[in-house]
């Protein structure tokens, strides 16, 4: 988290918190979505601009109750989640192959899922930034277990990967990652935010 957000957080601690204006896409892009989007469950406009994009991307964190949000300054805009809270890519890396989330950083997988759509989620850890108290003050960075949907313009490289067979609405098998064999389970995607302990739509406490 940046350096100058963590320091308006000390000088502004009670800034109201914002909900319902961000969301985060099925392809990892950021939309903003204005009153009209919300109020007719539109997905909003995409954050084109790369320098607020890579902002929101750096202060992107989560709380104990798995809300996850962007801190913009002093401000915490919770983000609206329209499948997971990480999507990741397959690209090139020294060791050949790895998962990149939507922020850049590494995502190292343990199992992946399919579900009833044809989606495929990858089961990790990535590094990211936890709000330990639910104080704004109070971040600690550290590896965590979570879960991304993969792109959907990677999935055929990872059917490459796989060995599937086929199950009730899904599919199952095994699939080959740096030469380890990793377990692929079908899962319905209604599971996934409480398995993974995620909060889809995050809404204010009463």
């Amino acid at each position: 988290m940046d350096d100058q957000v963590l320091r308006s957080l000390v000088k502004w601690p009670n800034v109201p918190e914002c909900f319902g204006w961000l969301a985060l896409d099925r392809r990892g892009q950021w939309r903003m979505r204005d009153e009209f989007a919300q109020q007719n469950h539109l997905s909003g406009q995409v954050i084109v601009h790369r320098a607020l994009s890579e902002f929101i991307s750096r202060n992107y964190a989560c709380d104990q109750a798995g809300n996850y949000f962007f801190q913009n300054g002093p401000q915490r805009v919770f983000v609206t989640l329209d499948y997971t809270p990480w999507i990741v890519r397959i690209t090139p890396a020294q060791e050949g192959l790895q998962f990149l989330t939507q922020c850049q950083t590494p995502f190292a997988p343990s199992a992946a899922f399919s579900d009833e759509q044809g989606n495929i989620y990858i089961a990790g850890s990535t590094h990211q930034t936890i709000d330990e108290n639910n104080q704004k003050q109070s971040f600690v960075n550290e590896a965590c277990q979570s879960v991304a949907i993969l792109h959907d313009h990677d999935l055929d490289h990872f059917s490459e990967l796989a060995i599937l067979r086929e199950q009730a609405c899904s599919f199952g098998g095994s699939w080959t990652w740096h030469g380890k064999q990793l377990p692929l389970d079908p899962i319905l995607s209604n599971e996934l935010s409480q398995r993974f302990h995620y909060i889809k739509s995050p809404t204010p406490t009463t």
